[in-house]
């Protein structure tokens, strides 16, 4: 299948089982190469929804639209895949429901986080430390900023910071000063394999090394994509964008990702009671959705087996509450 050439879909089988329950709007935000938006319109497909049914596919990365479009052809009347990043889904929403005639309310919403396979395994995108490439790591290759850009002019506390708040990285500060200290005396760090070397340098002891590297690498790729502050928003503005009974789907690969989705996702379900000693009979607002996965969802022994890319995979789920319906799950 086309798709291959990016990465089996994760929890393909729960997200198929959980998001599509009814005719309607699906937005897949991280479209990659169309494996989990080809489940979903197979689902759609097979319990007599398609016809009333549109996805919408976003993603920012020309490669991976291409890939889609080929991967989704069948389903090509049912489709529209949108160049843009999830950040702008309000928007992307309300422009092709206004050309299709349509409600802008949407009945399932898929993110799945992350770097593809695809982007990991193509050197030329500079995503990872096994492979020699230019340090570049834009999943928008149109974007302005680049790894090049953060590893060559951010100082040694910029450095530190990114690498201890997005990487969660103990030693920040030796790779930080290790970086300066190469560009003044070689200038400008060119590639990801120059790069590791300088880590390497500074992470000693067989797998410290690989997950320190992992941990940078990590770091500097949501500093150039602004990936929690993009996330954060998408969770909100998806929210808003969903009908009654409309449910979101996010799967999630590291603590700082889970960490943000588990915080909104609380927060939104919460009602709010007002100040505390205060004794409401009501609440004063009821939350606005509630939670359908209380604990994520992992992947199965059988699918990490298949898929390696599964292992750290974390699944949940929310549901819009109906117009005045109730604010506790």
């Amino acid at each position: 299948m086309a798709q291959d050439n990016f990465h089996v879909p994760v929890l393909a089988e729960e997200i198929v089982t959980l998001l599509v329950r009814k005719p309607g709007i699906y937005i897949d935000g991280t479209l990659g190469g169309g494996g989990h938006s080809r489940a979903i319109l197979q689902s759609l497909q097979k319990s007599g929804f398609i016809k009333d049914s549109l996805l919408i596919g976003i993603d920012q990365d020309d490669a991976a639209l291409r890939q889609a479009a080929e991967a989704l052809q069948e389903f090509q009347a049912h489709t529209v895949l949108v160049k843009g990043n999830f950040e702008e889904m309000t928007s992307v929403i309300g422009r092709v429901c206004a050309e299709k005639g349509l409600t802008p309310k949407v009945t399932g919403i898929l993110l799945d986080l992350g770097v593809s396979s695809f982007q990991i395994d193509t050197p030329e995108r500079g995503f990872s430390y096994m492979r020699q490439g230019p340090l570049d790591m834009r999943m928008n290759t149109s974007s302005a900023l680049s790894a090049a850009d953060i590893v060559n002019t951010y100082d040694e506390r910029e450095l530190a910071r990114i690498f201890y708040r997005y990487g969660e990285e103990p030693k920040s500060r030796g790779i930080s000063r290790a970086i300066v200290a190469y560009r003044l005396k070689h200038g400008a760090i060119s590639n990801t394999e120059e790069l590791a070397g300088i880590i390497r340098a500074i992470a000693y002891g067989g797998d410290n090394v690989i997950k320190t590297l992992s941990r940078v690498f990590q770091a500097l790729r949501i500093e150039v994509n602004r990936e929690l502050d993009v996330l954060r928003e998408a969770l909100y503005s998806g929210i808003e964008s969903l009908e009654a009974e409309g449910r979101m789907a996010v799967i999630s690969y590291h603590s700082l990702e889970d960490r943000i989705v588990k915080t909104v996702f609380a927060e939104k379900a919460r009602d709010d009671w007002g100040p505390k000693g205060v004794g409401l009979r009501e609440p004063l607002h009821r939350g606005s959705i509630k939670l359908v996965t209380r604990k994520p969802l992992i992947a199965t022994s059988g699918e990490i087996e298949s898929n390696t890319r599964a292992r750290s995979a974390k699944l949940r789920v929310i549901e819009k509450h109906p117009e005045g319906g109730p604010g506790e799950c």
